[in-house]
């Protein structure tokens, strides 16, 4: 590997780290976003107003959407979503095995039953062959989630979703901007949702949004995000079971600004990953997330890669990450098991909270036991392969993006010493 200038020691042998420029700090905030929070505050007028609107339709446009509804949060748009679809009681939706738990419990909370897909080792997106395999009589349904930003072969999920008549969910809770074929993700079918919690690329602590582009799931998620009322009905008329899901004044004024660093943030992002892609990519054992050529704008809400210590070389995945975290490198190894090997999923039908739930009942019907899923790719990734580093990092320099690069070089360069000296 040509680029290595160093033979130093490892920084956990007693060398010096190779990167010394601290992560930029996350979130970002400015004179802009303090402004914007105290005419909030002296207007008086803090509740579901002018600025909610004024974000719904910003966010909207620039997801190539007509219509914006914001919530309090990522997990519960997608509740409200598969409720506007018809989705529930009876109904079967695919999910990836590897994504945030809500991408799940979300399906339950509508009484419906997720049944877990494996993902691709390429992408780290559900992998629509292994679908195929799970359909039923019950399928309703498939989320795709465009994991770290990237988005899945929507062309491919468009047929396959047509050949067995499915719904289906954009789960963009990475993909604030994310393109494919220079159309923004979250549009491509009946609707699509966006987290805001404060890990996220944009973000106001908390909150979400549903975009879509058909009036009806518009019209009845809104409804649904606001105790049940309508566009023109009477203050006291609620026309749905709905619940309290509004977005504050405060937190649009805020959204309102990060929405304007976005794009920019967003192609610094991708410039840096381009650099460490160039560099990572000549490195034994790390194995890069393939992008299609049909993505036209991509956002990294993580720089994600796969660790085979197979082919690197002497040290295991949870090593390499402690002594990349001694170089100076922030990084994790993710989710710990996929969605389906946490508790809650493999005692699902002993949780007294879900005695008197419908999908419950379902369950205990159909015998549904989650400890017999099987994900192999999912599986790898949790306990021995996923390397996550956060997105803010990759807001850092050119720089700081060669260090991170001669980090991982340098660790591949001494791996023999570092797994001598862990071994002991």
């Amino acid at each position: 590997m040509k680029h290595i200038t160093t033979s130093s020691p490892l920084a956990m042998l007693g060398g010096k780290p190779a990167c010394v420029t601290p992560t930029p700090d996350w979130p970002v905030f400015g004179r802009e976003e303090e402004q914007a929070l105290l005419e909030v505050l002296h207007s008086g007028k803090w509740w579901y107003g002018d600025r909610v609107r004024a974000f719904e339709e910003a966010y909207a446009a620039f997801h190539d959407a007509r219509y914006g509804i914001s919530c309090c949060n990522g997990s519960v748009a997608l509740e409200v979503l598969m409720r506007s679809m018809g989705i529930g009681a009876g109904d079967e939706v695919l999910v990836p095995a590897y994504t945030f738990i809500a991408s799940a419990t979300s399906v339950l909370m509508v009484n419906a039953r997720p049944v877990f897909v494996d993902v691709n080792e390429m992408d780290f997106n559900l992998n629509l062959e292994h679908a195929e395999s799970l359909i039923t009589e019950k399928t309703r349904a498939l989320m795709v989630v465009h994991f770290a930003g990237l988005p899945i072969d929507l062309d491919a999920v468009r047929a396959f979703a047509d050949k067995h008549k499915l719904r289906v969910i954009e789960d963009a809770a990475h993909a604030w901007g994310s393109q494919w074929k220079g159309v923004g993700v979250g549009t491509q079918f009946e609707g699509g949702t966006f987290s805001f919690q404060v890990s996220k690329n944009i973000t106001a602590g908390e909150g979400g949004i549903i975009i879509t582009n058909n009036k009806d799931t518009a019209d009845l998620a809104r409804s649904l995000t606001h105790c049940g009322r309508t566009l023109n009905g009477a203050w006291y008329e609620h026309r749905h079971i709905g619940g309290n899901y509004r977005l504050t004044e405060f937190q649009a004024a805020i959204l309102l600004q990060q929405l304007a660093r976005l794009e920019a943030q967003t192609r610094k992002r991708e410039e840096n990953a381009a650099h460490l892609n160039t560099r990572l990519a000549e490195i034994p054992g790390i194995h890069l997330q393939q992008t299609d050529a049909r993505v036209t704008r991509r956002s990294y809400h993580l720089y994600m890669f796969r660790f085979v210590a197979e082919e690197f070389g002497h040290i295991d995945r949870d090593i390499f990450i402690r002594a990349l975290e001694a170089e100076g490198v922030p990084a994790s190894p993710g989710y710990l098991s996929p969605v389906y090997g946490n508790r809650c999923f493999q005692e699902l039908r002993h949780v007294p909270g879900l005695r008197n739930c419908l999908h419950h009942a379902a369950c205990a019907e159909a015998a549904v036991d989650y400890s017999r899923t099987h994900c192999p790719v999912a599986e790898r990734l949790c306990s021995a392969q996923a390397v996550w580093l956060p997105h803010a990092l990759l807001l850092g320099d050119q720089e700081q993006m060669r260090a991170v690069a001669a980090a991982i070089e340098k660790i591949y360069q001494h791996r023999e010493a570092l797994a001598t000296a862990t071994m002991t």
